[in-house]
């Protein structure tokens, strides 16, 4: 016949250690879960904010080449020269 093996009782402040690892454990992994969704949120915020930054740089250079073609119309119009934006007068250069 086979021996019965003896069993042993963990202490209450054992069995408290032991509850208290295992809550620890769960704590830190649920943060590290939010964690985690936080990181992917800010992904897609760093993924928006680079189209939007994408698109504005591209109307930037839009503005910039409209603003070469006007500048050349009115080199072409009234030749080089200086304007006055408040007043609008022209004044050639010589």
């Amino acid at each position: 016949m086979a021996k019965k093996k003896e069993t042993t009782k963990f202490t209450e402040t054992e069995l408290s250690s032991l509850k208290q690892l295992q809550s620890d454990y769960q704590s830190i992994q649920s943060s590290l879960g939010t964690l985690g969704v936080q990181r992917i949120l800010l992904n897609q915020q760093m993924e928006t904010l680079s189209l939007r930054e994408e698109s504005l740089n591209t109307q930037y250079e839009d503005i910039q080449s409209q603003e070469r073609k006007l500048v050349k119309e009115l080199n072409d119009k009234y030749g080089s020269g200086n304007l006055n934006p408040e007043t609008g007068e022209f004044t050639p250069s010589i």
